[in-house]
C-alpha cells in the first residue's frame, strides 16, 4: 500500500508541477491578476488561479492509481454514492471557485453553493452520527446529525477560504490536514485505501503549488495565488474527510473514540480563526462576509514579523496543538482537550495582540 500512496503523491506533484506553469501563461495572456490593495498582502499583480491544477491533477491520480490497483490486486474500484456525491459536489464548489475568481461573487452566492454541495454528503448517507462524548453527548439522531454535517462542512470551508490571505498558509495547512489524515487512515488499513490515495494526491498537488506560491517570482511569472478555486476545493475535500472520520460506520472501521478530535485537531487552527474573527466581528458591529485584515496572520505582520515568518509561527502553532493534543488523548476528555486548546489560542492571540499595540 505505501508504494501506491507514494506514487500517488509523485503523480499528482508532477501533474501540479505540469499545469501550474501552464496556468501561469494562461494567465499572463488573458491578464488575470489579482491586483493588490489595502486589504491584500502582496504588492504586485499575481496570477489567481493556480488552485485550478488542484482538481484534475487530484482526480486524474486517484483515478489512475485505483485502476492500477484494481488490476494488480484483483479487486474491483471502490465506486459507491458516496463516492459520486462526493466529486459532484466537489466539481461544482470548483467551478464556483473559478467563476469567483474570473468575474466574482458575492458572498451570498458563495455560501448558497457551499450549503447546496454540503447536503450532497447527508444524501448519500454520509454525515455526523456521533459526538464521542463530547459536551457528554454520544450518539445523536439524523435530524440533529445531518444540519449538523452541513454546518460543519460549509464552515470548513470557509475557514480554508478565508485563512487563504498571505503565501503558503492555506496550503501550508491544508497539507499538514492532509498529511495527518493520511497517517490516520493508513493506521486503519485496507478499507480506507481510497481515503489514502485521495489524500496523498492532494499532498502532492499542494506541495507543487506551494512551490510556485511561496518561492515564485512575480518578474520571472513564476508566482501564483490559488485562489477561491483552490480554497474553497480544498475546504470542502478536507470537510469530506471530516465528516468521513467523525462518522461511526462499524461496516469500514471499528468503534473509535479519537473518531471527533482527530479532524478537530488537524484543522483547529484555521477553525480557531475564523471563529476569533466572527466574534470580532460582532463585538465591533462590522458585517460578518466583510473582508478584513484581523486574521491571525495579519496581527502577526503588525507585530513586525515577515510574512514567511509568519507563515513559521502559524504552521508551528497548528503542528504543537496536533502534539499536544495527540499527549493530552491518552489521559483526557475530548471536551477538556478542546477547552484547554481554546484557552491556549486565546492566551497566544491575547499576546500577539499585546505586542501588535507595542509596535503601534
Amino acid at each position: 500500500m505505501i508504494l501506491y500512496i507514494l506514487g500517488a503523491f509523485l503523480l499528482s506533484l508532477l501533474l501540479g508541477l505540469v499545469f501550474t506553469p501552464l496556468i501561469l501563461k494562461i494567465c499572463k495572456t488573458k491578464k488575470l491578476y489579482d491586483i493588490p490593495n489595502e486589504r491584500k498582502i502582496h504588492k504586485n499583480a499575481i496570477p489567481r488561479l493556480g488552485g485550478i491544477s488542484f482538481l484534475p491533477s487530484m482526480l486524474t491520480t486517484t483515478i489512475i492509481v485505483l485502476i492500477y490497483m484494481s488490476f494488480t490486486e484483483q479487486k474491483t474500484l471502490p465506486v459507491n454514492l458516496w463516492s459520486a456525491m462526493f466529486v459532484l459536489g466537489l466539481v461544482i464548489i470548483y467551478l464556483t471557485g473559478i467563476i469567483d475568481d474570473l468575474i466574482g461573487l458575492n458572498a451570498i452566492t458563495k455560501l448558497t453553493a457551499q450549503i447546496i454541495t454540503a447536503c450532497l454528503f447527508p444524501i448519500a448517507g454520509l454525515y455526523i452520527n456521533n459526538l464521542y462524548g463530547l459536551f457528554g453527548i454520544h450518539e445523536i439522531q439524523p435530524y440533529i446529525g445531518i444540519p449538523l454535517t452541513i454546518c460543519v462542512v460549509v464552515f470548513i470551508d470557509n475557514a480554508i477560504n478565508l485563512i487563504d490571505g498571505m503565501d503558503g498558509l492555506a496550503a501550508g495547512l491544508s497539507l499538514i490536514a492532509f498529511s495527518g489524515f493520511l497517517v490516520y487512515f493508513i493506521h486503519y488499513g485496507v478499507f480506507l485505501n481510497t481515503y489514502c490515495i485521495l489524500s496523498a494526491s492532494m499532498i502532492g498537488v499542494i506541495v507543487a503549488f506551494a512551490y510556485f506560491n511561496i518561492f515564485g517570482k512575480p518578474e520571472k511569472n513564476t508566482k501564483t495565488f490559488m485562489g477561491d478555486s483552490g480554497s474553497l476545493s480544498l475546504g470542502y475535500i478536507l470537510g469530506f474527510l471530516s465528516i468521513k472520520c467523525a462518522m461511526t460506520n462499524t461496516a469500514i472501521w471499528p468503534m473509535r473514540q479519537e473518531a471527533l478530535i482527530v479532524p478537530l485537531t488537524l484543522l483547529f487552527v484555521p477553525l480557531a480563526d475564523v471563529i476569533r474573527v466572527i466574534i470580532y466581528r460582532l463585538r465591533h458591529h462590522q458585517p460578518l462576509f466583510k473582508a478584513d485584515k484581523n486574521h491571525i496572520h495579519h496581527n502577526l505582520m503588525r507585530m513586525g514579523l515577515t510574512q514567511h515568518q509568519s507563515l513559521v509561527c502559524i504552521l508551528s502553532m497548528a503542528i504543537g496543538f496536533i502534539l499536544l493534543n495527540s499527549i493530552l488523548y491518552s489521559w483526557m476528555t475530548t471536551t477538556l482537550i478542546i477547552l484547554i486548546d481554546a484557552v491556549l489560542y486565546c492566551v497566544v492571540n491575547l499576546y500577539i495582540n499585546l505586542r501588535t499595540k507595542k509596535a503601534v
